[in-house]
Parts: C-alpha cells; sequence; structure tokens
C-alpha cells in the first residue's frame, strides 16, 4: 500500500435522512494520541512529499473528506453530499480534486470511505489502516464491523431518499473520471489504489461490498472508456497533423512544428497504454469474475456495462473476445440477465456501421435469439422479437424462413406488447417491398393504389395462418406500425365490389371472406379505439390527438360505407357469413352523417336490403345482426329515427300477421301438418325471436300465441323440438321484457316473493331427517345479499312523504298513510327474517340496527326483536354487529361535520343515545354477556386508534371521539394495548374521549362489583354491623350462587387477571370485579381492612383514595339507616315479592309479540304502548312466560335493584 498519514477518521455511516456533520474530530493527533505531524510517511511514487509535511500549516490541514473547515464547523461527508444528490456534482468533483491537490492522502482517504459507506458498512478506514494495512486485511476489518442485522445498503434501499442515489454514485464515478482525465488520473496512485480496492471489495463474501463495488467498476470502466475513445481521436488528428506538415515541401516544412506533433503523439500514446492497462485491470479483475456472479443484479450491471463498451469503443470491444460473454450469458437462467444482452445487443444492431461486425456472432448465436422468442419472461420476449427485427432491416439473409415462421405466429399472442412485436417484424418482413409511386403521377386509389398488394398479403397470410377466429387479433397486432395501411378502407371496397384488372386474379370466394372480416375487425379498431377481448391492458385516458383520430376515422367510415354497404349487401345477399360481418358495420358509423351528408336515399337502399336478408336467412347469426343493426340504427337521438322505426313496424307487422296465420292453420291441421308446414312456422318463429332479444315487441302480443303452440304441444306431445325451443325463447324474451317494465308496487311484491324463496331453500330444508333435499338448498351469493339490503334502505327507510306510493293526492289521508306504512314494515320483516333464519350474514343488520333510533315509532318493535332474535343465535357476533351500526353511524356523521365537528351536536348525541340503548340489550348480568361486552369494546377501541393522527404521533386519533360513544357499559381494559405513555399524560380538550373512557372502565369496575356481589356484599355488611366479625362461609356461597352461575368465580377471576396485564407503562389500578377476591373474606375486608398490596398509577393514586372514602361513608350510612327501619324494610320486601311475576323476562327471551310470523296483522296498535325510553310493549304473556319455573327481576328498572338489595339484607338480619 502507499504510504499516508495518521489521519484521524472517526466518522459512521449513518442511514438517516439528516444530514451528519463529524464533530470532535482532533486533526492535531491520531487515534492513538500521537502527533501527526511529528510522523512522517514514506514517498510517494513520484516524489511527493509526504502528508505530514504538507499538514504544516498548509491548506490541506484544515481540510476532512475533501471539504473546508471554517470556524470549527465541519461541513458535510462526500457520502453525505452525493447521498442528498442536491448539490451539482461537478463542483462536488472540484472540491475533492482541489483537496487531492493540497494533500493527496487525505483526499484519498476520504474516497476510500466513500466506497466503504456507500456500501452500507459503518465502519471507517483510519490512517493506521491505511498506512501499515494491506487491502485484504482492510476489508477483512470492515466485514467485521459490517452490521449485517439487515440486508439492506444504499442500492436496495427503498424510500425516496434513496430513489436517486443509484444514479447520483455512478454520476460522481464518471464525473470524477472526467475532470481527472488530463493529469490525475495518471500519476500512478489514485487511480491504481482506487482499483486496488474495488477489485478487492468485488471479490468479498458480503454481497453488499460485492454489488456496490462491482457496480463502481464497472462505471468506472465506462468513464474510462470514454477516456480512451478522446485519446484515440486525439492521436488520429495528430497523426493527421503530422502526416500533413511532412508531405510540405522542405521549404515549408515546420522542424519544429514536426517535433512538438511527435512528442505530442507520444504523450498521447502513454496515455493510452495507461489508460488500456488500467481497462485491463478492471476487466481481468473484476468483469470476468462477476459477470457469473450468483445475484443476478450483479450479472446484469456487468452485461450491460459491456454492451456500452462496445457500442462507445468499438474498435477496441467489438471482437469475439467481449462479444462471447454477452452470447454465453443469454443462457442465463434469471430474466433480467438476459433482458440485459439483449438490450445490450440491439445497441449495436442498430448501427449498420457495426453489423459487419456481428457476422460471425450472428451466425453462432441466431438460434439462440430465436429461441429467446418463447420465452417464459414477456419482456425478454418483447425484446427477443425487436432484436430479430433490427436483424431483418440489417440483412434479409440470415433469417431462414423457419426463423420467420416462429415469429410470425406471435402476432396472435393474447399478450399484447409480445403481439405488437411481432406484429411489426411482420410488417417489416411482408410490407416492406411497397411499389414506389411516381412523382408527379396522380395518386392511384382503390384497386389501384399501392395498398392493394399489400392487403391482399395481409389476407393471404391470415388464411394460411389457419386461425380464421383471430382477425382482431392479427389487426392489433399491425395497427401501431400499419394502421395506414389498414384504414384503406377505400381499396378494400374497391377489391370486393370492382372486377379485376386486365391479367390480375380476381379474389376467391375464401378470400373475399377473410378480407371481410378483416375490414369489419379494422372498422371496430378504428372506432373503439381499444385492444380486442382477452388482450386488453385496461382502460387508459385517450390524449386529445388520439380523440381527434378517432372522430375523424368514423366520419370517414360512415361516408365510404354508407354508400358502399348496400352494393356490398347485394352482392353477398345469399351468403350468410359474409351478411353477417357485414351487418355489423352499421354498429359503429356516425349516424349523424346520414342526415349532414344527405345520404338519406343510401339509408333507404340499406333498409331495404336488411328486409330482404331477413326474408332470405333463416340462419341465427344473421337474424340476430339483423336485430342489432335495427337497433343500432333506431336511436332517438338521430333524425333518422322515424324513418328506420317505420320500416322496422312494417316489417315486425308482416312477421307477426304471417305467423299467427301459419300457426293457426299448422294447429288446425294437427297431426296432417306436414314438414313444409311445420318449416313454414319455424322459419317465422326464428324471426320473430331473434328481434324480441334486443326489441320490445310487447305490443303485438306474442304470449298468446306461444302459449297456445307450447299448450297443444303438451296435449299432443308431437310437436316439433325446434318449435318447441323458439317457443320457449320468445316467451322468455316476452317475460324479461315485462319485467324490466315493473312498477314499484310488482317490485315490491317481487321482493317479498324472492325473500320467502331464499327462507324456503334455506339450509333449515334438511332439517328433520330431510337430507335428500340437500341438492335444493341455495344460499344467496354476495352481490344478492347486497341488492336485497339496498332495496330495504331505498323502499323501507323513507319519510312518509317520499313513499311513491302515496303520492297520488291523497298524502293527507291517514289511512292511506297507515297502509304504506304497513306495506313497509312488511318488507323490513321479511328481511329480518333472512337475518333471523341465517339466510343473509349477520352483519348485514348493522344498516337495520342503526336505523333503531331514527326509525323507532314506525320499525323500532321488529329492529328490537331482530336484535334480541340475534343474541340468542350468537352473541358474540350480535356485539359485532350492534358495534358495526355505531361504527357506520359515526363515519357518515365525520363525512357530513368534518373531523372537527362538535360532540354536542345533535348528531353525535343521537348516536350516544342508541349507544345508550344498544346496552340495555345486554341486561345487567355482565357475567352472562361478558364475552360479548368485551367484544363490543374490543372492536370499538380498535376502530378509535385505527386511522392515526395527520399531525403526527402527539396528536389524537381521527376517531379518538367514537370513545365517547362506548361509554355506555365498562368491563375490560383492552384500551391499555393502544395507549401510550404520551397519551395518558395528555390534558387538552381533544383528548377528553380518551380521559372519560378510561375514567368510565374504573368506573364500570366498581359497578361491577357492586351489581354482581351486591347481595352478598349487603349480608356481610349487616352481619358486621351487628355482630362485628367476619361472614360465614355459607352466606357468601348462598349469595354467590344466587347471582353467579357456577364456574363463574374462576373463569371471570382469570379474565380479569388477564386483563390486568396490559402492556402499557404501568399497571392499571384494581378497581374490578370482586369475583377476584377471596370468597371468604367480606366486602369490607377488601375495601376498609386489611390493606392491598399492590402498585398504581401515579395519575390514579387521588381518585382511588377519593372512591374508597366515599364508598366507606356510604356504607356507613345504609347501615344506620337500615338498623333504623327495619320495619320498612319488611313492608319493601313483600311489595318486590308481590311484582316480581309482572317484570320484565330475562334478556335470552323475547320480549314482544313474534312480528317476524304476524306482520299482517293490524295496524291500530302500531304505536301503543311504546314509551321512547323504555319501550314497554302491553302484550299478554306468552306461553312460555306462564310456564316458567324462575323468574327473574327487570334490570332495567332501578327499584327492583333496590328491592332485591333490601330483601338480601333482610333475609341476612332474619338469620342473623
Amino acid at each position: 500500500m502507499i504510504a499516508a498519514p495518521e489521519i484521524p477518521s472517526e466518522f459512521a455511516y449513518t442511514q438517516d435522512t439528516d444530514t451528519r456533520f463529524s464533530s470532535d474530530t482532533d486533526f492535531s493527533e491520531d487515534p492513538d494520541g500521537r502527533s501527526a505531524n511529528s510522523t512522517k510517511g514514506k514517498g510517494g511514487k513520484k516524489g511527493k512529499k509526504a502528508a505530514g509535511e504538507k499538514g504544516k500549516g498548509g491548506k490541506g490541514a484544515g481540510r476532512i473528506n475533501g471539504h473546508h473547515q471554517e470556524n470549527g464547523m465541519e461541513n458535510m461527508m462526500l457520502f453525505e453530499v452525493v447521498k442528498l444528490g442536491r448539490s451539482a456534482m461537478q463542483s462536488v468533483v472540484d472540491d475533492w480534486i482541489e483537496s487531492y491537490k493540497h494533500d493527496r492522502d487525505v483526499a484519498l482517504l476520504d474516497l476510500i470511505n466513500f466506497f466503504i459507506q456507500c456500501s452500507g458498512c459503518k465502519g471507517v478506514v483510519s490512517g493506521e489502516m491505511f498506512r501499515n494495512m494491506q487491502n485484504s486485511e482492510i476489508i477483512r476489518r470492515m466485514t467485521e464491523e459490517f452490521d449485517e442485522d439487515s440486508g439492506d445498503y444504499p442500492l436496495t434501499i427503498a424510500g425516496p431518499q434513496w430513489k436517486k442515489f443509484k444514479s447520483s454514485f455512478c454520476e460522481f464515478i464518471s464525473v470524477l473520471v472526467r475532470q481527472c482525465q488530463y493529469s490525475i488520473i495518471y500519476d500512478e496512485y489514485m487511480m491504481d489504489t482506487v482499483i486496488s480496492l474495488l477489485t478487492g471489495l468485488s471479490d468479498s463474501q458480503v454481497r453488499a461490498f460485492r454489488h456496490t463495488s462491482t457496480l463502481a467498476a464497472m462505471k468506472l470502466m465506462t468513464a474510462l472508456v470514454n477516456v480512451a475513445l478522446n485519446l484515440s481521436i486525439n492521436m488520429d488528428n495528430t497523426q493527421r497533423q503530422y502526416e500533413a506538415e511532412r508531405n510540405k515541401m522542405v521549404a515549408k516544412r515546420a522542424n519544429d512544428r514536426l517535433e512538438l506533433l511527435l512528442q505530442k503523439r507520444k504523450e498521447l500514446q502513454e496515455n493510452q497504454d495507461e489508460i488500456e492497462n488500467m481497462m485491463n485491470a478492471i476487466f481481468k479483475g473484476v468483469f470476468v469474475h462477476r459477470y457469473r456472479d450468483s445475484i443476478a443484479e450483479i450479472r446484469a450491471i456487468c452485461i450491460e456495462e459491456i454492451g456500452v463498451w462496445m457500442k462507445l469503443y468499438s474498435d477496441a470491444f467489438l471482437n469475439d473476445s467481449y462479444l462471447k460473454y454477452v452470447g454465453w450469458t443469454m443462457h442465463d437462467k434469471q430474466g433480467e440477465v438476459r433482458l440485459k444482452c439483449l438490450t445490450a445487443l440491439q445497441g449495436l444492431y442498430y448501427s449498420r456501421e457495426l453489423n459487419a461486425r456481428l457476422e460471425l456472432f450472428t451466425s453462432r448465436f441466431k438460434d439462440r435469439i430465436v429461441s429467446m422468442t418463447l420465452d417464459k419472461e414477456y419482456d425478454v420476449a418483447v425484446q427477443a422479437i425487436k432484436l430479430l427485427t433490427l436483424v431483418l432491416n440489417s440483412t434479409d439473409e440470415v433469417l431462414t424462413p423457419e426463423d420467420c415462421e416462429s415469429v410470425y405466429h406471435l402476432v396472435y399472442s393474447a399478450h399484447r406488447p409480445v403481439a405488437v412485436a411481432a406484429g411489426e417484424f411482420l410488417f417489416k418482413k411482408l410490407f416492406s417491398q411497397r411499389e414506389p409511386e411516381e412523382e408527379g403521377a396522380p395518386k392511384r386509389r382503390g384497386r389501384q393504389s399501392p395498398n392493394a398488394n399489400l392487403i391482399k398479403t395481409t389476407v393471404f397470410f391470415f388464411l394460411e395462418s389457419e386461425l380464421h377466429e383471430h382477425a382482431a387479433y392479427l389487426v392489433d397486432s399491425l395497427w401501431e406500425c400499419g394502421a395506414e395501411l389498414l384504414k384503406d378502407w377505400e381499396c378494400m371496397i374497391s377489391l370486393l365490389l370492382d372486377d379485376p384488372l386486365p391479367g390480375e386474379e380476381a379474389l376467391t370466394d375464401r378470400q373475399e371472406t377473410a378480407l371481410i372480416e378483416i375490414m369489419l375487425c379494422t372498422v371496430r379498431q378504428a372506432a373503439e379505439c381499444h385492444p380486442p377481448v382477452g388482450r386488453g391492458t385496461g382502460k387508459r385516458v385517450m390524449t386529445a390527438k388520439e380523440k381527434k383520430t378517432q372522430l375523424d376515422d368514423r366520419t370517414r367510415m360512415t361516408e365510404l360505407f354508407a354508400v358502399a354497404l348496400p352494393p356490398l349487401l347485394a352482392k353477398y345477399a345469399v351468403d350468410a357469413e359474409k351478411v353477417t360481418n357485414l351487418l355489423q358495420l352499421p354498429q359503429f358509423f356516425d349516424l349523424e352523417i346520414y342526415t349532414t351528408g344527405r345520404l338519406e336515399k343510401h339509408l333507404e337502399s340499406l333498409l331495404r336490403q336488411i328486409r330482404e336478408i331477413v326474408e332470405k336467412h333463416t340462419d341465427t347469426e344473421v337474424l340476430e345482426s339483423c336485430s342489432k343493426t335495427y337497433h343500432a340504427l333506431c336511436n332517438e337521438e338521430f333524425t333518422i329515427f322515424n324513418r328506420v322505426d317505420i320500416a322496422r313496424s312494417q316489417l315486425l307487422d308482416e312477421l307477426v300477421d304471417k305467423f299467427n296465420r301459419l300457426l293457426e292453420d299448422f294447429l288446425q291441421e294437427g297431426e296432417d301438418a306436414d314438414e313444409d308446414d311445420a318449416y313454414q312456422v319455424l322459419s317465422t318463429l326464428k324471426r320473430i325471436t331473434a328481434f324480441h332479444n334486443a326489441h320490445d315487441l310487447s305490443g303485438w302480443d306474442l304470449f298468446t300465441s306461444n302459449f297456445k303452440l307450447l299448450n297443444t304441444g303438451i296435449e299432443n306431445g308431437d310437436m316439433p323440438e325446434q318449435i318447441v325451443i323458439h317457443s320457449l325463447q320468445c316467451t322468455h324474451y316476452v317475460i324479461l321484457w315485462h319485467l324490466a317494465k315493473l312498477s314499484e308496487g310488482s317490485s315490491r311484491k317481487a321482493f317479498t316473493i324472492l325473500c320467502d324463496l331464499l327462507l324456503i331453500f334455506s339450509h333449515q330444508m334438511v332439517s328433520g331427517g330431510r337430507e335428500h333435499l340437500e341438492p335444493l338448498v341455495y344460499s344467496p351469493e354476495d352481490s344478492l345479499q347486497s341488492e336485497l339490503l339496498s332495496f330495504i334502505l331505498n323502499h323501507v327507510f323513507i319519510d312518509q312523504d317520499d313513499d311513491t306510493n302515496s303520492t297520488d293526492g291523497q298524502q293527507d289521508d291517514e289511512a292511506v298513510k297507515i297502509e304504506a306504512l304497513h306495506k313497509r314494515r312488511n318488507l323490513l320483516a321479511a328481511y329480518c327474517k333472512l337475518i333471523i333464519y341465517c339466510v343473509v350474514e349477520m352483519k348485514t343488520g348493522a344498516d337495520i340496527f342503526k336505523q333503531y333510533m331514527r326509525y323507532y315509532n314506525d320499525y323500532g318493535d321488529i329492529i328490537k326483536e331482530t336484535m334480541s332474535k340475534t343474541r340468542q343465535i350468537d352473541k358474540i357476533q350480535c356485539a359485532k354487529t350492534l358495534i358495526l351500526s355505531l361504527q357506520q353511524l359515526f363515519n357518515e356523521m365525520l363525512s357530513e361535520l368534518g373531523h372537527g365537528f362538535d360532540r354536542s351536536s345533535s348528531a353525535f348525541c343521537g348516536i350516544k343515545e342508541l349507544a345508550r340503548r344498544f346496552s340495555l340489550t345486554f341486561g345487567l348480568d355482565q357475567v352472562k354477556t361478558r364475552d360479548a361486552i368485551a367484544m363490543l369494546h374490543k372492536d370499538g377501541i380498535e376502530f378509535a386508534f385505527k386511522e392515526p393522527s395527520p399531525q403526527g404521533e402527539g396528536g389524537p386519533p381521527l376517531n379518538l371521539a367514537f370513545l365517547d360513544i362506548l361509554i355506555f357499559s365498562a368491563d375490560h381494559m383492552y384500551l391499555e394495548r393502544f395507549m401510550t405513555f404520551q397519551m395518558a399524560l395528555q390534558r387538552e380538550d381533544c383528548w377528553l374521549p380518551l380521559i372519560s373512557y378510561r375514567n368510565s372502565l374504573q368506573a364500570g369496575g366498581d359497578d361491577d362489583t357492586m351489581s354482581v356481589m351486591s347481595g352478598y356484599s349487603s349480608r356481610g355488611s349487616s352481619i358486621r354491623s351487628k355482630k362485628t366479625k367476619p361472614p360465614a362461609a355459607t352466606a357468601g356461597t348462598s349469595a354467590a350462587k344466587r347471582k353467579l352461575p357456577e364456574g363463574t368465580e374462576s373463569s371471570s377471576s382469570e379474565v380479569w387477571h388477564q386483563s390486568m396485564q396490559t402492556p402499557v407503562m404501568m399497571p392499571s389500578p384494581h378497581l374490578t370485579s370482586t369475583a377476584m377476591r377471596d370468597p371468604k373474606r367480606g366486602r369490607d375486608d377488601s375495601y376498609m381492612g386489611t390493606p392491598q398490596h399492590h402498585q398504581t398509577p401515579m395519575d390514579y393514586n387521588s381518585q382511588v383514595t377519593w372512591m374508597l372514602a366515599q364508598r366507606q361513608q356510604e356504607e356507613a350510612r345504609q347501615q344506620q339507616e337500615r338498623a333504623m327501619n327495619y320495619a320498612k324494610l319488611r313492608t319493601n320486601l313483600q311489595h318486590a315479592i308481590r311484582r316480581g311475576t309482572g317484570l320484565m323476562e330475562d334478556d335470552e327471551e323475547p320480549i314482544v309479540e313474534d312480528v317476524m310470523m304476524s306482520s299482517e296483522g293490524r295496524m291500530d296498535d302500531l304505536n301503543e304502548g311504546m314509551d321512547f325510553d323504555t319501550m314497554d310493549i302491553d302484550l299478554p304473556p306468552s306461553k312460555n312466560r306462564r310456564e316458567r319455573s324462575e323468574l327473574k327481576p327487570d334490570y332495567f328498572d332501578p327499584a327492583s335493584i333496590m328491592d332485591e338489595s333490601v330483601s338480601s339484607t333482610y333475609a341476612s338480619l332474619r338469620s342473623g
């Protein structure tokens, strides 16, 4: 290694986007603490002074990484400057060159660290390492310090700040060599060191080193090739000048100039030799090893750059010694590398001057290039076809007919880029020999135009390919390169209508059919401007130029074919295949041209020809084409509508009259009818059926005649099969056209019938031992479920005035309004039955449940009963559906009011009230509904924290206000998973929902204690007040049995224990259910007895202390009142027992009558007994209600809770 001074370089590579400055770097001492100036390094190869001597007071002493230091402020490292890419690269390189001129060792060390840092290594090469260690040792040391935890490095890191790093890195190397090409690169120091370093790094086992150094070496080689090319040009110029000066007469010859030119040529030759030595070192040291690297990206870099060298400096590199590497690599297993080979060769074959040098390579690797047209990678196949096209341009003798045929068939490929590339190859091969037009001669048109033979060639190729159903693919493949040829419709029409010229061979019938099909495809392509079906690449926005071209093409085609189509139809009227294609042409016309171009007589001729074709043909395809043509011409937007409509009506009148007459005779003859009569009926029925497909023939009453025909066939059983098939098809069209005109009332009836059918053919069909009906079970698809729900939302949840059935001047009639409401209730009940019986997904009920408050008076009972039934089916899924409905309402409110809405607004308060109503459906037995409530809160919390704040981490989530809605029941601490320490410290107004909700969770835990263990705690309190000793175990056990089901205590304890293990900051206060506590200890032991040794957050200490104090005071006051009012307690107990039978049943039982099955009942009691707050409906007790052996109190009535507490206290006093 070249000697270098001891220079501290304590810099570390970082991947942060912020600009990093080197800090606390001492230039007076090396890393070992010795003075840098006291150590002299070894001299350079050309007698350069030691760096230590230069560092004494020189300008280079104040530099680091090639940049100045002023006033103690250190500038960015070279790597950071290149990474940011904001500075002009030439100025960056000039700064480095200036630094190199002052102290080449410092600057070179900066350049070495630049390559190390560009590889993603955080290690730094120090002056000590640079001076005393070999390259291999330095690379080994850097490998040890390489952070391999992440496989990313600057060339592979994704992100906006690294997007342009590769281009900036390559530009830096190129500019560096270009700026140093006249002096520095020849000092036998800088380039030798850099090439030696890059060669060593390219052989490293670390991918980042190998990839980065290979890219740097290849770009360095490319830059040197440019330098060598400039030297070669200068040498040639100098040689010419020398020869010119030497050839002068002796008297005019300047000997000094000759000597100067000789000296200059000698210097240029020396520089050229030195550059070639550098290139040989890079080629043999890096390229030869890395072009077959295990990493495909590294191999691709090598092949890409060698293509550049051969193109730039063909005299030195365009030979078999270098071309063989490209040829070998075309067999690479990675498509990326094969693609680089083809693109490199395209640059060579594109130049006609270089083709002569590629003859041997072409003959050797032509077969491989041809086979690559079928590459599994479409990009590779496209470039292979383009390369063959360039080969074809250079010479026609290289590719054999077999080679060309292997490309021809690709015009029918489903992949459009491959097909377009093959179309260009085909166009170059077959259509390049165009007859030249004589100057000054009139332009030949029609059959005599130069395109005539080319169009014939297209037809011949299409027929020889034997893919007659793919004419649209062929046209699309040739469209980009041969649109002018394919849009020569005048020539095509002339080839079909005009007689052949003397000596010209006429088209055969098969060729005419192919030409008509190709002509139709070209018209469609010009009118629609998109590829055929199966080859589309998605919707593409057309440019203004493309739109103008499309409009011009439609105008021109209409003007041509409006005149030529009637003669074409007349000529080929008996040929079904030709007529079918010709009749499709009017579908692409600009019909306004018939009026503006005064072409009405040609329209009359066209309608007359279509009528004759309908009368002549019975082929279904021909008749359907006629029907579609009439449908296209019968456009009410154009003035020709009346004329076409009259012609269509006349034709249909004749067909229907003929059919009715023939049918009467056919039915009367019965078994005596001959085949000719049946054929007449069938042919007429075919024509009518084909027209009924695209036209509404309801005015001709075809159902009656077809019904008579089918009924006769059923009775006699001898009706011809084809007549029955077409009669059924015609009847099918009749029904479809009637369904398309159904009124609103019919749609409601159809909806009810559809719901009943879905219920009948649901999975319940196989119950009761009817498994043999399994094939008949039908489950509606998602699209059908969505349409059913949309129908309900559009026809049920509407205002009274919006009901279309009550807009006939009777809106004030109460009877009409009630009747309309009754119909809407029937629709809603029909759909809710599908939810209850699991025909549709339960989550679809969210759109129904969210209407509970708004349409409470109209459908409140139905919606509430639906919620009750769904809760019985699946409590968890019901809870998820309820929270989904709240989320939908919240999102709708945000779309209307925005994220900065007022939480006191009516919309937000309405959602909170709906959430409160939903909470009442769960009851107060939180042990039974714990899982459902937990799921409800879980989904709600996730929704509240799902959308992050646009302000960053410090701002509240966008949906944080949703937590206000969840404050209707609190049981779990799932919230802690989403909270951060910063969130817990926030006290601004925007964080109030989070503060309130978290407080409700703690209060909810306390309420849970009161509700679940109320009887137990009351008894314990009474006993302690009387006897001042712990309660008996039996008392606590009996209370627990009365309030908690078996096994609940342990399970709830586990649940609460898990809920307390939250990953946030500190443990939450244990204000949870008393099911966690020892059942042998009373309530006083938990709250006022032995202190609980558990850690609580500092934020809640004051709150917890206040709550405990309030409970102690409240319990003391209740004990005094109970002791003084014993008689009153007894009276209340008796009253509670008497009223127990009239309370609401448990939530598991129906609350109202089954409105799903009795939706046809009277409407008189619609609003009777409906209280807006409690929604109690006065209904007679059901049979299930009377037969129940155990009644539970109404958990919605606070009085019942107090009575239960009173009864428990009274019982404990009696037992005491």
